[in-house]
């Protein structure tokens, strides 16, 4: 039995996924299958993947088309082999030591999952990075600001996903922190690696055009911390507005959407958008400075 399941929904990802299998293939830590989820690609990814497979048995092709990437993951309760399931978009990237520091985190039996830094890139450059919180990641941290990030931060216990039931298939954004919510509120331990060992690629994309599903997928999160007892205030929201306009600054998003959120941050909580005042206050130089410049030259300063 494998110590760690790699887990990666795949849809059309040809044109990252060969970046993406040779870091996985680079880990200095060899213990691993990888099960990867084809959602009915009619691209160059499916003839990718059986190659790949072809040439490394720990590589398992599996088909569910048309079904979505929670669903993909979900898979993992029934076809992963591992201890730890390591999930993994596509298109990013680990650091050559990521597993490594995994297995060392979680020789500790009461980590139930955990997740580190992650560097935010383009596909040729790097320039900011994710943090990690002091202590465990608690439900209240999570309504605020969600440090995971991505899917391809997270390592949990196989027996723990299962017993949380994996993913909410019927949400399109946000079923990640839908089940981190579950998972802290039912009294698993999620804890954080200061150290940065995934590239998480960005895109130049419409940020607002997403946004109603992005918030429908966030009420979704809020309702499942309210079943335990949880609830959201306005520090936490001025908070999610910060996120999200740091998210707009980061994808290259128009340079109105950043300052928009900002200000609605700065509106709802002042004491929670700066209540980290150098991340506050650089959010609403960028978001100021941003809306004011072309597009081309707003991309190049801030998108990473």
């Amino acid at each position: 039995m494998p110590r760690f399941s790699i887990i990666m929904p795949c849809y059309n990802a040809a044109e990252t996924l060969m970046d993406t299998l040779d870091s996985l293939r680079s880990q200095s830590f060899s213990d691993w299958e990888m099960l990867c989820i084809d959602d009915g690609s009619t691209d160059a990814t499916t003839r990718l993947l059986t190659d790949a497979a072809a040439q490394d048995p720990r590589i398992r092709l599996l088909d569910n088309p048309e079904r979505g990437p929670s669903a993909a993951r979900n898979v993992a309760i029934t076809e992963a082999n591992g201890d730890l399931l390591a999930f993994c978009d596509a298109d990013d990237l680990w650091m050559a030591d990521k597993l490594n520091r995994m297995n060392a985190a979680f020789a500790d039996g009461t980590v139930a999952a955990a997740y580190a830094r992650i560097a935010f890139f383009d596909g040729a450059r790097t320039r900011s990075q994710s943090t990690v919180r002091a202590g465990d990641l608690t439900v209240p941290a999570l309504l605020g600001e969600n440090p995971v990030c991505t899917m391809s931060n997270l390592v949990v216990r196989r027996d723990v996903f299962a017993a949380t039931g994996g993913f909410n298939t019927k949400m399109v954004h946000n079923e990640d922190l839908e089940w981190l919510v579950r998972l802290i509120a039912q009294g698993y331990r999620l804890s954080g690696i200061d150290e940065c060992l995934v590239r998480y690629r960005t895109s130049v994309t419409g940020l607002s055009a997403d946004l109603e599903a992005m918030q429908s997928g966030r009420q979704a999160a809020l309702a499942t911390a309210a079943h335990y007892g949880f609830s959201t205030n306005p520090c936490a929201e001025a908070v999610y507005y910060r996120y999200l306009a740091r998210r707009a600054l980061r994808v290259g998003a128009p340079g109105r959407d950043a300052l928009r959120f900002a200000l609605a941050g700065i509106a709802t909580s002042p004491r929670g958008f700066f209540s980290d005042f150098r991340r506050g206050g650089l959010t609403l130089l960028g978001a100021v400075v941003g809306s004011a410049m072309p597009a081309p030259l707003h991309r190049a300063l801030f998108a990473s």
